[in-house]
């Protein structure tokens, strides 16, 4: 069977769509170190913070993703950590989004489909928040990120190829829109197209130069449109 011709676009949900930085991301990053403490803690006594923040950057330095080594060294279950660390008192008030999202997607030539490294109660919950769910084909949350029965969630070049396969999509009809500059990194190697978003970041990346990587850096999504040209 012939490779779909029709563009791809494979958006990210926080800090692409909506404003994650703004309360959501400070919520998980409590959640997950109060999570770390207990796992990393022994008779009954969390860890200290300073051996928390050192396995949460060395986890994330080696796997591309904390969850992974924590699986891989300390047997925790991901449906467990998932849990713990997207745990909110009141998510919707916690959601900051720009207008005219559905508006763009709608504008945009081809297939849409999401690709979230969150899990997918959370990020059902944002998408219908945002009214944003009946535009994407598909919802890949990190729960169906499985290569060869093992989990792999961006930027697993692994999974940004099982994808495309499973899509019959040729990497170069495909779009990734990010704010992770490491996934960006990942998918322009398996030959895919990259829009780097950095409005919602905290590290200044606006004032960063576009990395060879990257094909189009934009401050918002809503910006899209305006850069087709650079995509083809």
């Amino acid at each position: 069977m012939a490779k779909n011709t029709t563009a791809l676009w494979l958006f990210d949900l926080d800090n692409t769509l909506h404003n994650a930085s703004h309360a959501i991301f400070p919520a998980i990053h409590d959640n997950m170190n109060a999570f770390m403490a207990r796992t990393l803690g022994s008779g009954g006594v969390d860890a200290d913070a300073a051996t928390v923040v050192a396995a949460r950057e060395a986890y994330w330095r080696r796997y591309g993703a904390t969850l992974l080594g924590l699986v891989k060294h300390h047997q925790v279950r991901p449906e467990d950590f998932l849990r713990e660390a997207h745990r909110f008192d009141d998510l919707l008030s916690m959601i900051r989004a720009e207008r005219g999202l559905i508006n763009l997607l709608k504008r945009l030539p081809g297939r849409k489909i999401l690709l979230t490294n969150a899990p997918l109660r959370y990020s059902g919950d944002v998408l219908r928040h945002l009214r944003l769910q009946r535009h994407f084909d598909k919802h890949i949350s990190i729960e169906s990120m499985h290569v060869h029965r093992q989990l792999r969630p961006k930027p697993s070049r692994h999974l940004l190829r099982q994808l495309l396969a499973r899509e019959r999509m040729a990497a170069r009809r495909c779009i990734l829109v990010e704010d992770t500059i490491a996934t960006l990194k990942a998918a322009k190697w398996v030959g895919m197209r990259t829009v780097w978003v950095t409005q919602y970041l905290a590290d200044r990346s606006n004032l960063i130069k576009r990395p060879k990587y990257v094909d189009v850096k934009v401050k918002s999504v809503r910006l899209l449109s305006k850069n087709l040209h650079r995509l083809r």
